[in-house]
């Protein structure tokens, strides 16, 4: 019963315990007031069960989504914030746990759980948990406060054994650690010495009795510390050192020694050259990194391990996702200082903050065989740099690349059969194999085209194992993944076998090169012979020179044929820019014989389309909205790769002086799409607009045979700066659309010219955001963004009316914050829609492939495919070509064309080619 019972008291006193911790960790409400019983029992009660209710649906909402994706850091933010206001002390710590497992926590984080948990602690066992949470918490950066915290409460257990020694112990530390910050070290020194005066205190004798031997001694040592702090601080550049040691001089009794005045007076001038660097951070922005790097080169120079190191802490404190400042943190760590323990902590808080990069993960893993590490602890870093999700398929090529060069220097190669050896190809198999599987089905790519993992495989097993078997079938698998077709990877074969084979291979493999080899087979076929003119017989010889001699006929006759097939693709596009020409000119001609002209800008519209061409007919892919009276192309913005000028033909009685001066003014002449067509009196409009950027000689706006605005035109300059400086009007926006600004060129001088302002390929420092609800506005999104690094540039996308498609692409000042973003915004909810948030990695525009020649598919045009009809329709075959072949004829992407009974009109052509040029194509081809 007595057993029971006290069972019974101790439960009772640990829910009590605990209910009283819940009641001291919520943060207090700031709008309750003491008179709520006054107001009503029973709606206080209920508002605060709804509220209850719904912080317990939003605490299991958010873990919910940890379990999801536990690398949501705002999540994790949500979750503590919540459990701390409700109260829920187990969960809280079990929540900040999990957070500190997968990121190194900020200075702020730590001290709001150290709080918690010193509120909590009151048995000698608890305290002793406090004490670790403190050590690991000094751990993750440099941070004075914690420090300083951690010597204070360390003061509390004074009273227990060995107590002073344990606070003594930890303020060494502490300014081992942060006692050279030149701004925020002097706290930490004046609470050491405070601390060392409250025991002299205690130590002193009463007043009017005479202490003893022991007493004195005590108080001599005492007084000897003291000093020994003063000094010590005093040498030290440190900000207010006037005043520590005025309160030196003061508190001492003698004279202060020659040796530490100089050594004051040396930490001042030492002071004075760090003040600029300090008065930099002080006065910049976060990150600092700029006014960081400045100091860290200082401090390079002067050579002083300890505040190099310190200043590289600082800078990493507040700059912690910027890799590459780990990476020279942790180079100088292992070329300089050299100790482990610190070498392999750095190491560790750099893949901590930033798991993205892998380069700091292949430094991690040499450190660590550098300073003898376990091999077990070794494989453990490994695996979590595969789950560490890199944005590029490289990434993995070069962590396992590293992880097999590690596992290969394990290996003593003088054993015929060894652990290591087999674990080595165990890991090389799993290598290929997870590459091909994982890789792959990621990113699209296994990111080893090359099959260098293979090749470095078969290189060990032919070099340092003898197993040239082993090696024929490696490079024999490295072939069949398309690699045959190049002449290097041949040789590479080649030359392996001539190292550690013998010549029947050798000569096997150049044969079947010369064979397979499409780049270039000249190399291969003169390896060949070299080979046999040294170690063949005549047979040899001459297999090889037939061999040789067929091949090279072979390539040569293709090379021929793809020659003729351009030539005949250059002359086929020839003429039909020629029939355009003539169609034009017929076309022009009978306008003007059946009406007059209607009006001045009737004229100029005729004097556009003879001198600059029109839109549609030099872009005979992109589709036109409404009866082609508008220029409004059905792409959206961010696809579009730029707005051309096009250059048309001439007239043809225009004189050839006139010609030239047309081609050659165009680089002065801007040319200005997507403009309203409801604009009124254009000219008087963008001349006010364009004026601002130099001295406008002619606006020429377009217009339609109706005589309305097409929403196009071109703006002469009268010279090419101003030019060149409208450039920068592009998409300004002009009475609510995007208005498009581009130079003028001649696209048949210049087809591949483009105009596209933005980056299509990989950037690594830009997000693209899509599902951003329409009502999106740039300030609204750079408030979200801002908030996880420096943001330089948001833009939003538009279509060609200028109404939000909800996508962004926000520009960030480098790869860590961008990486850092996509990891917190990634799922965020705006305004009810999830966004998703990615790297910016726009996917290539495939286009459509040029016919070949003699093929007898006539080129896609407007005038073939009609109006409202797609770009991927098949074109027709005419039915005298369709006699001569198969009555079901298949496209290059298999499938079936259908036939011409079946298709709609085409619309009318100007010279339509007859049986007799489809048969003279057929028998070039």
């Amino acid at each position: 019963m007595a057993a029971a019972g006290a069972e019974a008291a101790a439960a009772a006193a640990e829910e009590e315990a605990e209910e009283g911790g819940k009641r001291r960790l919520p943060l207090p409400d700031p709008e309750s007031g003491g008179d709520s019983e006054d107001e009503g029992d029973s709606d206080s009660s209920g508002d605060g069960e709804d509220e209850e209710k719904e912080n317990e649906a939003e605490i299991q909402r958010l873990e919910e989504q940890l379990s999801i994706n536990a690398f949501d850091y705002n999540c994790h933010l949500d979750l503590i914030k919540l459990l701390r206001q409700e109260g829920e002390l187990v969960k809280l710590r079990r929540a900040r746990q999990k957070m500190s497992e997968l990121f190194p926590l900020t200075e702020e984080i730590w001290l709001d759980w150290l709080k918690d948990e010193i509120k909590m602690a009151s048995e000698i066992s608890e305290r002793e948990k406090v004490y670790e949470l403190f050590e690991r918490a000094v751990k993750d950066y440099i941070c004075p406060e914690i420090w300083l915290e951690y010597a204070q409460y360390s003061i509390g257990g004074i009273g227990q054994e060995g107590g002073i020694e344990k606070v003594r112990s930890i303020f060494e530390r502490a300014l081992t650690a942060v006692g050279l910050h030149v701004t925020k070290g002097t706290a930490l020194w004046e609470a050491y010495r405070e601390f060392e005066n409250a025991i002299l205190e205690t130590a002193q004798p009463a007043p009017g009795s005479v202490p003893s031997p022991e007493q004195q001694q005590m108080l001599c040592s005492q007084l000897e510390r003291i000093h020994t702090l003063f000094r010590r601080q005093l040498g030290i550049p440190l900000l207010d050192m006037e005043a520590s040691y005025a309160e030196y001089e003061e508190w001492s009794e003698e004279p202060i020694p020659e040796t530490i005045i100089k050594n004051y007076k040396k930490a001042l001038q030492q002071l004075e050259k760090c003040k600029p660097y300090e008065e930099a951070l002080l006065g910049a922005e976060t990150p600092k990194l700029a006014e960081y790097q400045a100091y860290i080169d200082f401090e390079m120079k002067a050579g002083d391990p300890a505040r190099i190191q310190l200043i590289y802490e600082r800078a990493l404190a507040e700059n912690c996702l910027v890799p590459d400042l780990w990476a020279r943190y942790n180079q100088y760590l292992d070329r300089q200082l050299r100790v482990k323990e610190l070498v392999l902590s750095a190491h560790d808080r750099a893949v901590r903050n930033c798991p993205w990069t892998v380069g700091l993960w292949i430094r991690y893993l040499l450190a660590m065989e550098r300073h003898g590490v376990d091999h077990c602890i070794i494989s453990e870093i490994f695996e979590k740099a595969l789950n560490a999700g890199f944005i590029q398929a490289t990434d993995y090529v070069e962590i396992w690349q590293a992880y097999l060069d590690y596992l290969r220097r394990r290996v003593d190669f003088t054993q015929d059969s060894s652990k290591e050896l087999e674990e080595l190809r165990s890991a090389f198999a799993r290598a290929v194999e997870y590459l091909k599987q994982e890789v792959e089905e990621r990113f699209s790519e296994s990111g080893d085209p090359s099959c260098t993992i293979m090749q470095n495989w078969a290189r060990v097993e032919a070099r340092l194992c003898n197993n040239m078997q082993k090696a024929r079938e490696l490079w024999d698998n490295i072939m069949t993944k398309g690699n045959a077709k190049y002449a290097n990877m041949w040789l590479e074969y080649y030359n392996l076998e001539r190292a550690h084979g013998d010549t029947q291979h050798c000569r096997k493999a150049l044969h079947r090169a010369v064979q397979c080899t499409s780049d270039y087979p000249e190399h291969v076929c003169e390896v060949l012979l070299t080979l046999e003119r040294i170690e063949g017989t005549l047979e040899d010889w001459d297999a090889a020179v037939q061999k040789t001699e067929n091949r090279l006929a072979r390539v040569n006759e293709q090379r021929a044929k793809v020659a003729e097939k351009e030539a005949a693709l250059a002359k086929q596009e020839e003429e039909k820019a020629e029939q355009r020409k003539q169609a034009r000119a017929e076309k022009k001609a009978s306008k003007k014989a059946k009406k007059n002209r209607i009006g001045d800008k009737r004229k100029a519209d005729d004097d556009d389309e003879g001198e600059w061409g029109r839109e549609e007919e030099e872009q005979p892919s992109k589709r036109h909205k409404g009866d082609g009276d508008g220029l409004l192309l059905e792409e959206d913005m961010e696809l579009e790769t730029g707005l051309f000028g096009r250059s048309g033909t001439e007239k043809p009685d225009r004189p050839a002086n006139q010609k030239q001066k047309a081609s050659t003014s165009r680089k002065d002449i801007p040319k200005v799409l997507n403009l309203s067509y409801n604009m009124t009196e254009p000219e008087v409009k963008l001349k006010e607009l364009f004026e601002s950027c130099g001295e406008v000689e002619q606006i020429r706006p377009v217009f339609s045979n109706k005589g309305t605005f097409r929403g196009y035109c071109y703006v002469e300059f009268k010279d090419e700066k101003s030019a060149l400086q409208a450039l920068g009007l592009d998409r300004k926006v002009v009475e609510g659309r995007p208005m498009f600004v581009s130079p003028c060129v001649d696209k048949n001088k210049n087809p591949d010219f483009k105009v596209f302002r933005y980056s299509t390929t990989l950037e690594k420092h830009k997000l693209f955001i899509s599902g951003l609800p329409f009502s999106c506005t740039k300030e609204e999104l750079e408030d979200v963004c801002k908030a996880h690094g420096n943001v330089k540039d948001i833009r939003l996308v538009t279509n060609r009316a200028g109404k939000p498609k909800g996508l962004a692409y926000v520009e960030y000042e480098n790869e860590a914050q961008a990486s850092q973003a996509v990891l917190k915004m990634d799922g965020l909810t705006i305004k009810e829609h999830v966004i998703k948030v990615a790297i910016s990695n726009p996917p290539l525009r495939k286009l459509p492939d040029k016919p070949e020649a003699g093929r007898g598919f006539p080129v896609l045009n407007k005038q073939t495919l009609g109006r409202g009809k797609g770009r991927t329709q098949l074109s027709m075959m005419p039915r005298a070509l369709q006699r001569q072949s198969n009555p079901v004829a298949k496209a290059e992407n298999g499938m079936v064309q259908n036939s011409p009974a079946t298709s709609s009109e085409p619309a009318e052509e100007p010279k339509k080619m007859s049986n007799a040029d489809f048969a003279k194509m057929l028998l070039n081809k």
